[in-house]
């Protein structure tokens, strides 16, 4: 069965974007030498590449964030150690908690939160 092998966020704002995942969640983002083409008006535009992650711990390490073209928006789950520690952060970096921390059994401890582009996301620890 296939699996999610990359994500893109789109941002209103995406250096205020490239702040918040940076400083939440620690990634890499970085702009691609080479402007990206919006497939619905065909014209350049700035794609940023998201590193994350260990690549050998066979979940998704790569993503990508743009600027937002209409409606679009995203929802995937992040993997952390401690997820206490990352809700506590979100609010100070302007996002927002939609759903707190709860517990799904043989899962793990996960919480639905928005970033400052409106964009949902869950975080999860994984049960040890």
């Amino acid at each position: 069965m296939p699996n999610i092998a990359y994500f893109e966020i789109p941002a209103d704002n995406v250096d205020r974007a490239k702040h918040f995942y940076k400083n939440l969640l620690g990634w890499k983002i970085e702009p691609i030498k080479t402007p990206a083409m919006d497939l619905k008006s065909m014209e350049a535009i700035q794609y940023n590449e998201i590193t994350l992650g260990d690549p050998t711990l066979g979940t998704i390490n790569m993503g990508g964030l743009y600027k937002r073209q209409g409606n679009e928006t995203i929802k995937n789950f992040v993997m952390v150690d401690d997820i206490d520690k990352v809700v506590a952060k979100v609010e100070k970096l302007g996002g927002k908690i939609l759903v707190p921390k709860y517990l799904i059994k043989g899962v793990g401890l996960v919480a639905l939160l928005r970033d400052t582009e409106g964009n949902g996301f869950g975080v999860w620890t994984p049960k040890m």
